[in-house]
């Protein structure tokens, strides 16, 4: 199992798919978990491999989707009787074994991907740059924020910039006057390339840090994306709508809930149907619970 899930895991990364690789690194009996159990979640919420059963998986799936959404890893620790301790995300465990269980969880996201227009030293400056900080330059389109920089310096500066817009990168600029870019603006609109685009091009290019040389542009350009990327990591993530299961006590997913039940006016979900089926049977006794 666990050279399947690896295996997987590598034909994710090489396609530039996002995933989250969890691993359970500790638990206590009883509990069907073993330490070591691993498992893959795809960002569209496929799951593979094996971390417990159904009190584990759902937990494991939201908070995957969160460490997707941020960017961070995290330490879920699954018991009866959750304790605070400083780094980890402390939650129930409702299966009727009464074990814990702890599962990190690691998200693995594409690498930038760095788009260069151009051939003039400050192009060769960030593509050399963009390796060292771990940017995917140039190659085909996968997965993940892309990046672009015009730095044509002149030639077919128009089309390099029409074309790098087209992408809808996450950040775009040009290397090049204000006055070149005031003219390079003008003639793109009167190609039909909208203004509220051309609005978000970055120019000048990169943070004011007084650079010269093409390397210092290129450092100054790549010190703007570092910023812009860490202010969108910040952002904070708008996870999906829970409610508890009135019998188990297990957080569920409204939108995809699948067992449901209307009662006194309000919709109640739970985790599993035989969950349901004994709400069903006395529901009084749960809601005085």
């Amino acid at each position: 199992m666990r050279a399947e899930l690896l295996q997987l895991a590598a034909g994710l990364a090489r396609k530039g798919e996002p995933f989250v690789l969890a691993m359970v690194v500790r638990r206590e009996s009883f509990s069907s978990a073993q330490q070591g159990d691993m498992a893959v979640i795809t960002a569209d919420g496929a799951y593979h491999g094996w971390l417990g059963g159904n009190c584990t998986q759902p937990t494991v799936k939201r908070e995957a989707r969160a460490a997707l959404a941020d960017g961070k890893p995290r330490l879920v620790s699954l018991s009866p009787a959750p304790e605070e301790r400083a780094g980890v995300i402390a939650l129930p465990m409702t299966c009727h074994s009464g074990g814990s269980v702890d599962i990190y969880l690691e998200p693995v996201l594409p690498a930038p991907r760095l788009q260069i227009f151009g051939e003039s030293p400050c192009a060769r400056a960030l593509s050399r740059l963009g390796e060292v900080m771990g940017y995917s330059v140039g190659g085909e389109a996968r997965a993940g924020p892309v990046f672009a920089v015009v730095a044509t310096m002149g030639e077919n500066d128009e089309e390099s910039l029409e074309k790098a817009i087209s992408s809808r990168p996450a950040y775009v600029a040009v290397v090049a006057s204000r006055k070149r870019f005031a003219e390079l603006r003008e003639s793109l609109l009167s190609r039909g390339v909208s203004a509220e685009a051309l609005d978000s091009v970055h120019n000048p290019a990169g943070l004011d840090i007084g650079a010269r040389l093409p390397e210092e542009v290129a450092l100054s350009i790549f010190a703007e994306m570092v910023q812009l990327r860490r202010a969108s990591v910040a952002t904070p993530v708008a996870l999906p709508r829970t409610e508890i299961d009135p019998v188990c006590g297990m957080t569920v997913e409204v939108e995809t809930a699948r067992h449901r039940v209307e009662h006194g006016g309000r919709t109640f979900y739970f985790c599993n149907p035989r969950c349901r089926e004994k709400f069903l049977a006395a529901p009084d006794r749960f809601l005085a619970a």
